[in-house]
């Protein structure tokens, strides 16, 4: 197996860094780090222990000290499992609905992608929770923290930059991947990608891949946007033919998006689909392990993961 390159973390603007972790695949996911006189506010925590600590090593070079706080975008293990790592004294934030599905998921995410050493790793949920928008003041710099799920889960949190028009976007931007929708909204999700547009942001970090700029962010967002809209005409076409979402599924492989990584993502989009059209409110919870066997079967093969 080829190396993976190494994390990068990467200056957007004074005192705002990415942390990207090729190649975005499962469960190598991108942080950021925002640099602040009292120690340095985290935009979400990574997979394994190992990765944890690298990224932390990564945070204390350009900021040293304590983070004076966490903001998790959403639940998901990749973005949370180092929350163990904080000291007691760093709160952890992120929406009422994150708090809740991180102790609903437990370790949920390691016992389907078993590939890792993951190390140590305990289950902390945030302990500041909001539900529509919050703004932290480092100094003179507003950070605003913007609910908009349910899209790829209940719990997306756009982390906000105004002055300097910096997006750390989570997971509701994959560079190079497809969406995973099951846990969100296949409806919510166009319209979280449309309030990214309203912000008009210069610089983008999307959740896996690589850092958007400039005329790449409207361009991913449009790629996204379109992916939505073709899981939505296959499910209304399947579902109404009484076909279930892994059929459906494999008649549509052969799409334009099928390039992207983590194609299986599509049977499990096609669940979420389902539910919606079955009148099911947005965001019902759809455990993971209900709809994993449904995209190894769409894979052909356990699910590989590097992390």
């Amino acid at each position: 197996m080829t190396a993976l390159p190494p994390p990068e973390l990467t200056e957007l603007a004074p005192g705002i860094f990415a942390y990207v972790q090729p190649d975005g695949s499962w469960m190598i996911n991108n942080t950021g780090v925002v640099v602040a006189e009292s120690g340095p506010l985290l935009v979400d925590t990574t997979s394994t222990e190992a990765r944890n600590r690298a990224l932390l090593a990564a945070a204390a070079d350009v900021c040293p000290g304590s983070p004076r706080a966490l903001v998790n975008t959403h639940h998901h293990g990749d973005h949370t499992y180092g929350n163990w790592m904080m000291p007691p004294s760093t709160p952890i934030l992120g929406h009422v609905h994150c708090r809740e599905d991180v102790l609903a998921a437990g370790l949920v995410a390691a016992q389907v992608l078993t590939g890792p050493d993951y190390g140590r790793v305990e289950v902390r949920p945030p302990d500041v929770t909001f539900t529509g928008s919050m703004t932290l003041h480092l100094g003179d710099r507003p950070v605003e923290l913007i609910h908009v799920g349910p899209a790829h889960t209940r719990s997306d949190v756009l982390v906000w930059l105004p002055h300097e028009r910096v997006l750390f976007a989570g997971d509701l931007a994959f560079a190079g991947g497809q969406p995973f929708l099951a846990e969100g909204s296949l409806a919510g999700y166009p319209e979280a990608l449309a309030r990214i547009r309203e912000l008009q942001p210069e610089i983008m970090v999307p959740g896996h891949g690589p850092v958007c700029r400039g005329a790449e962010i409207p361009a991913l967002l449009d790629d996204l946007t379109d992916y939505a809209a073709f899981v939505d005409a296959v499910a209304r076409e399947h579902h109404s033919a009484g076909r279930p979402p892994l059929e459906a599924a494999r008649a549509a492989a052969d799409n334009r998006f099928a390039s992207w990584q983590e194609s299986e993502r599509l049977a499990g989009n096609l669940h979420r689909a389902y539910s919606e059209l079955d009148g099911n409110p947005r965001g019902t919870r759809i455990p993971l392990d209900s709809v994993w066997p449904d995209m190894v079967a769409f894979h052909g093969a356990p699910i590989g993961c590097v992390a």
